[in-house]
């Protein structure tokens, strides 16, 4: 493992607890000997099921209540010493808002709100891969119903301008599912803003995390996807080198001024080897991955969180195959598996057998962390119970831990804070 250098323990204050890339980050933390407190609206998220969170802190929801949530963290900080502050998911994006209230409290790495914002949008971050002629799929931007029929040519890729989690992702291959995206695009009011219509890639699809310095990369994993568990995420992955997106995520950063962590989502093209890049993530995307092949990016944003100017770091090991558990079975369950696959996939979990041989789970790693597999156990007997619940329990993440369209505007206003 890559040493982080970073003084042990730190106090360190996650910003949430319910999503994949916070539990991921928690172990990191964890098992490099820092104390971990967290602040989730959920009474029994993800984070409550680990043996490294020191103390669990219920704050009100991002989603319903951006300001009530901002005092709750800005107490907190006052009340208890914290050497950092880590912005895991979707909260980075008030904390930049508010940057400079925050900076002397704890250490933070964020870069200015305008760089953040311009990436938080799909459509921002299209725009900017325009704007410095980086690689991306055909795009067209479109603001109503009609204009997005008039740029649909099958097969495509629809997508509000706002979502995570795969959420606000249409496949169009055909009429009836187009007509299917406008409804729900429809009832969800998603042409008050904008909406993309992007070429289909077939390819691979495959992500890279980076961590920078004042503009600076200087640590960067990518990995591929070998299976996809439900709502586009990843059930298996296998780390991968790709010095190509490297440079482009050098690129983007350099010019933004990013300071702090940034993932992309790229399509490797069947026909070529250029990497298209397809979304942008203002964070640290679930980091275990970079952590089992040999890069601490947690490690790293800690560092740039206090202050200092790393050395850039080398390049992960290609080749480790990581997987989550709970991404497995809820994907098995979402295509159609019965109780008797979805058994079989616990045995094969249970056991590192079949495409798990010779792979790491990445979020409920129970033999460092028992209590984590608590939420898995209770995820397999529910689908045991209904197969057909899958698609609903992996619902059950996007929560107020989130951000809303309301709660964008609400933080973009000159008045906020």
């Amino acid at each position: 493992m890559a040493d982080s250098h970073v003084p042990k323990p730190l106090r360190v204050l996650v910003s949430e607890g319910n999503s994949t890339s916070s539990r991921e980050a928690i172990t990191i933390l964890g098992l490099s000997g820092h104390l971990v407190e967290v602040c989730d609206p959920a009474p029994f998220c993800l984070a409550r099921f680990s043996r490294f969170v020191r103390k669990f802190h219920r704050c009100p929801g991002l989603r319903d209540d951006p300001a009530g949530f901002l005092c709750f963290v800005e107490r907190l900080l006052a009340a208890r010493r914290f050497d950092v502050l880590l912005p895991i998911h979707e909260q980075g994006f008030l904390f930049a808002r508010v940057r400079e209230r925050l900076a002397d409290r704890a250490g933070l790495a964020l870069p200015d709100f305008a760089s953040y914002r311009s990436v938080h949008s799909k459509a921002g971050f299209s725009r900017l891969l325009n704007r410095w002629g980086l690689p991306q799929p055909a795009t067209q931007i479109v603001r109503s119903a009609n204009e997005l029929r008039a740029a649909v040519r099958f097969p495509s890729v629809v997508k509000t301008s706002v979502g995570t989690a795969s959420r606000g992702i249409w496949f169009v291959r055909n009429e009836a599912d187009l007509e299917g995206a406008l409804q729900e695009l429809a009832a969800s009011g998603a042409f008050a803003d904008e909406v993309l219509v992007q070429e289909f890639v077939a390819g691979a699809t495959e992500k890279a995390q980076a961590v920078f310095c004042r503009g600076k990369l200087i640590g960067c994993h990518a990995y591929r996807q070998m299976a996809a568990g439900v709502g586009g995420g990843e059930a298996i992955k296998q780390s991968v080198s790709r010095p190509q997106v490297r440079t482009l995520l050098a690129t983007i950063g350099e010019k933004l001024g990013w300071h702090g962590a940034l993932s992309v989502d790229y399509m490797m093209p069947d026909q070529e080897a250029t990497p298209l890049l397809v979304d942008c993530n203002p964070r640290l995307v679930e980091p275990m991955s970079a952590y089992l092949a040999g890069l601490d990016l947690v490690g790293l944003l800690l560092r740039v969180s206090l202050g200092e100017t790393p050395a850039p770091a080398d390049e992960s090991r290609a080749g480790i195959r990581t997987h989550l558990a709970v991404q497995a079975l809820l994907g098995c369950a979402s295509r159609g598996g019965t109780r008797r696959d979805i058994l079989c996939e616990c045995w094969r979990l249970f056991t590192g057998s079949g495409p798990y041989a010779d792979s790491a789970e990445e979020l409920t790693p129970a033999r460092l962390d028992w209590i984590s597999a608590v939420p898995l156990v209770m995820l397999a007997i529910a689908l045991l119970a209904e197969p057909k619940s899958a698609v609903r329990l992996a619902r059950g993440g996007w929560g107020d831990h989130l951000l809303g369209p309301a709660s964008i505007r609400l933080i973009e206003g000159a008045d906020f804070g």
